[in-house]
């Protein structure tokens, strides 16, 4: 088996395919490095710059030498490259003391961009030797190992989740130091959108999903009733409760019900959408504030600087106007978009309701009737099967023309997944990052006891399970980064706003 023909089979993944050749690179190296008595070490930190080191070479090439391994070099203009190489290396002293910069590439490096490159490397004043291997330098090691080497590219997959298990433990709390950095570099330069889910709407009280579904259970079945008094208000809570404790109905299907209750005709009926309306607002916890810290920091992210504004467009899955209320309030120009064919001036942000619209004042608003409610099903439905939705086509035009931040969200909406798959098909590696939080220790190994007020040991071995949590995260790292995705891990959710400033940090630093 030629490297052309394993690439083949890698190519047109987005970053899956770098990730399949970097774990290729990597078994094929190691295997190379232990039949020479020479170390081979993966960098496991995850914000290094090099992808590994070989302390005594490979092959023909002697001395301290580090690996970053491209699928495809050539659509990295020579002069980031060297940019990016030169200033890593001026930042960190210690890599003086490497000898070797080894950039292994999937795809073959083009001549033009080989004359490119030695005109620019004119320029920079480099101690290190750089080093091209490409498809036919690696076809030179793959002849030698061709047993070895079909059975790695026969298991990618797992060889992948073994690297990942295998890895020690990281500092993820310095690593998303790394992260902030990046993004606030990123910020600076505007191609900026962000994401918002129900995350951002509940720390204003909002009620989650649950609730919202179990109120209008409880609407429809009052409803339904000639006589509604508060004692059968009550026994139908209780009752709405226990169904939902004995049958756990998808969330989804529930609505449907729902739907079909509250109203009597197929499409979503004005009464309907009241009644859904009413509840929402009315479940708010009234002793959360309703600018809450993260509205309020969302909304100084939109806010436009000196140098114009950072952040292109919000599209946001929560019915609410919570977030338009604070633009308001913050006097900053902004758009309601939730249906078809609606546009906006320069000067206005965009903010797109991507699964309907539901402000608690309707009159303030036109249109509404013709929002797609993803309320159900039905709604869900509509959007997951027509591709060509105009929804989609906002997602899909934000994921692959501005990195994009996703906050409030679990990523598990399969969707949302979907948009990113086919948006990260063109991308080598993530240039997209979301706010997860992470599965404390505690919270896993322990349990308020239902009887007492105190806490309950529920898994013995608490070192066992700190290392086991430690690999679940990092395989969910590297299940997002396939999608394009970089994960900002959080442990509460009010570091989040902290994070946030720590991102706008740059342009206050500047223009204060």
């Amino acid at each position: 088996m030629r490297i052309d023909e394993i690439i083949s089979e890698m190519e047109g993944d987005g970053p899956r395919s770098y990730y399949y050749f970097e774990a290729f690179i990597h078994h094929l190296f190691k295997k190379r490095c232990d039949e020479q008595d020479k170390k081979y070490i993966v960098n496991n930190d995850a914000i290094g710059y090099w992808d590994a080191f070989a302390p005594n070479g490979i092959d023909d090439i002697n001395g301290n030498t580090v690996i970053e391994i491209k699928f495809n070099l050539s659509n990295v203009p020579p002069r980031l490259f060297l940019e990016k190489t030169i200033k890593y290396c001026l930042n960190n002293p210690q890599e003086n003391k490497i000898d070797n910069i080894l950039i292994v590439s999937a795809k073959p490096i083009s001549e033009r961009w080989m004359n490119r490159y030695h005109e620019e490397i004119k320029s920079y004043p480099l101690f290190q030797k750089i080093i091209f291997w490409g498809p036919s330098h690696l076809n030179k090691i793959v002849n030698k190992h061709q047993k070895f080497v079909n059975e790695i590219s026969n298991n990618l997959f797992s060889l992948r989740l073994k690297t990942a298990i295998l890895e020690p433990l990281h500092d993820w709390k310095k690593e998303r130091d790394e992260i902030i950095l990046r993004l606030r570099e990123l910020y600076k330069k505007g191609q900026f959108s962000l994401f918002l889910g129900a995350g951002v709407s509940s720390s204003a009280g909002m009620a989650n999903w649950s609730s919202l579904l179990n109120s209008l259970f409880v609407s429809y079945l009052t409803k339904e009733s000639d006589n509604t008094t508060e004692d059968s208000l009550k026994n139908v809570q209780q009752l709405v409760s226990r169904l939902n404790e004995i049958n756990e109905p998808s969330a989804l299907m529930t609505a449907r019900y729902l739907r079909k209750g509250l109203t009597r005709r197929n499409e979503e009926t004005q009464d309907f959408i009241s009644t859904v309306t009413k509840n929402l607002y009315s479940l708010r916890d009234k002793s959360k504030d309703i600018d809450s810290n993260l509205i309020k920091t969302i909304t100084s992210m939109c806010l436009p600087k000196r140098t114009g504004a950072k952040i292109k467009s919000v599209i946001t899955y929560n019915f609410d106007d919570l977030l338009e209320r604070q633009l308001s309030l913050k006097a900053i120009q902004h758009k309601c978009i939730y249906t078809d064919g609606e546009s906006y001036d320069p000067d206005e942000l965009p903010v797109y309701h991507v699964h309907g619209f539901l402000p608690e004042n309707r009159d303030s608003f036109e249109g509404l009737g013709k929002s797609t409610l993803v309320f159900s099903e039905e709604g869900y439905h509509k959007i997951y099967s027509d591709h060509y939705h105009w929804s989609n086509l906002v997602q899909l035009n934000n994921f692959r023309e501005n990195n994009c931040l996703m906050i409030g969200l679990s990523m598990t909406d399969p969707n949302l997944r979907r948009l990113l798959d086919i948006s990260s098909k063109s991308l080598e590696q993530s240039k997209h990052f979301a706010f997860m939080q992470r599965i404390t220790l505690e919270s896993f190994c322990f349990e308020h006891s239902k009887s007492e007020d105190k806490k309950e040991q529920v898994v013995d071995d608490l070192e066992s399970a700190k290392d086991f949590l430690s690999k679940h995260h990092v395989l969910n790292e590297g299940i997002m980064k396939e999608l394009g995705v970089t994960i900002v891990w959080f442990e509460k959710y009010e570091e989040i706003p902290e994070l946030l400033n720590k991102v706008i940090l740059y342009e206050d630093q500047n223009h204060s």
